[in-house]
């Protein structure tokens, strides 16, 4: 057997060796010659798997490390008889991590509260959830749109997309990529989404660069109709619209679920999809371990300082929003470099709190972000 895997996914060298040959490559140079043979892929989406790549190869199995896979032609895979898997939900609780780290740092620049105020998730799967959860523990109210799950589940839990746009304070998206079909969602924020906002919103875009069209956000930006904006995702990565990081007030290169745990759950899915398909016997292995936090001790007085405040402290001392932010402003043609050597990042869990004036509310919503508390 022959896997040739991205370099770029951590904690992989040496797994799969007892197995077959392995070769790791950049994701832009698996090239078709360099497949020809393989068995395996196991890739991020740098790496396009369609019949341009795999026409002719021996591949069986593609993997990708990422929740996403539209970098995956589904359809060609199927007609050609190759199985692929993804990694649903593995960077979920960085991806709260990162809106987080956004809402309360958007918050204190601009004085206000989130708590009270209506956050629409767009997009409710597995970080959509999460997303969703941890707003509620802000104290926000908190609007579902998700038509495919009101659909199979019914329509209590969700809300359609224009009460959303009617009713949303701050909107985040965490939509897959999609361009057909009812619920495309290829340039889903255009001028006609945008032109039903009501409550001149926060837009917080960590699913696809593409589900936006820059244009529009830019002008909505520029006239106020969008009063913040947090950009991760790219249309056209790695190469960003400059304009659009001019009107962000955030923007970072594609890291929202960068965070090592988020790595971590990556490889080990991949890992395990693999000898699942191959029957390679390591149906239950698992990174372990990986790298603790410089500081993974996290002492608070909250003297004087109201919850929010005490949350917004502990939150950004596990991750500084700001520093990514100013690293892309800095080098925005260095985007793939600095997602590639991003610093290490561990999410809530990692980190053991110890308070001192701390409400028992503070105490209660530190501990269902993830944090231990003492």
């Amino acid at each position: 057997m022959t896997f040739i895997i991205d370099d770029k996914i951590p904690y992989i060298k040496g797994v799969l060796e007892p197995f077959g040959e392995v070769l790791y490559l950049p994701g832009a140079s698996i090239t078709p010659s360099v497949v020809k043979n393989a068995t395996a892929l196991i890739i991020r989406t740098r790496t396009r798997c369609d019949a341009t790549l795999l026409e002719g190869s021996s591949v069986s199995y593609i993997v990708t490390a990422t929740i996403g896979y539209d970098h995956i032609d589904t359809a060609y895979c199927q007609a050609a008889g190759i199985q692929w898997m993804n990694a649903p939900g593995c960077n979920a609780d960085s991806v709260v991590q990162y809106v987080a780290s956004a809402l309360l740092t958007l918050s204190q620049r601009n004085d206000f509260l989130l708590k009270g105020k209506t956050m629409g998730v767009v997009g409710v799967g597995q970080v959509g959830s999460k997303v969703a959860l941890m707003a509620e523990s802000l104290g926000m109210r908190v609007l579902l749109n998700d038509p495919i799950r009101s659909r199979n589940e019914g329509s209590a839990a969700f809300c359609s997309l224009d009460t959303l746009l009617q009713e949303a304070d701050i909107i985040s998206l965490h939509v897959p990529l999609t361009y057909i079909g009812e619920e495309a969602t290829f340039h889903l924020v255009d001028d006609a989404f945008l032109q039903r906002v009501a409550r001149n919103p926060i837009l917080f875009n960590t699913c696809r660069g593409e589900v936006i069209h820059a244009a529009s956000v830019i002008e909505a930006r520029r006239q106020a109709v969008l009063s913040g904006l947090v950009i991760d995702c790219w249309e056209g990565e790695p190469y960003i619209d400059q304009g659009l990081l001019d009107v962000a007030d955030i923007g970072t290169p594609h890291i929202a679920g960068y965070s090592r745990d988020g790595k971590a759950n990556a490889t080990t899915m991949a890992v395990q999809a693999v000898s699942q398909a191959l029957h390679l016997g390591m149906d239950n292995w698992q990174v372990a371990p990986y790298e603790q936090p410089e500081n993974p001790s996290i002492r608070v007085d909250a003297t004087c300082l109201s919850d929010e405040a005490v949350i917004a402290s502990v939150v950004q001392r596990t991750y500084d929003i700001l520093k990514d932010d100013q690293a892309l402003r800095l080098n925005p043609a260095q985007f793939e470099q600095l997602r590639e050597n991003y610093p290490i990042r561990r999410e809530f869990p990692a980190y053991t709190l110890k308070l001192a004036g701390v409400s028992k509310q503070a105490h209660r919503q530190l501990q269902q972000l993830g944090f231990v508390v003492n």
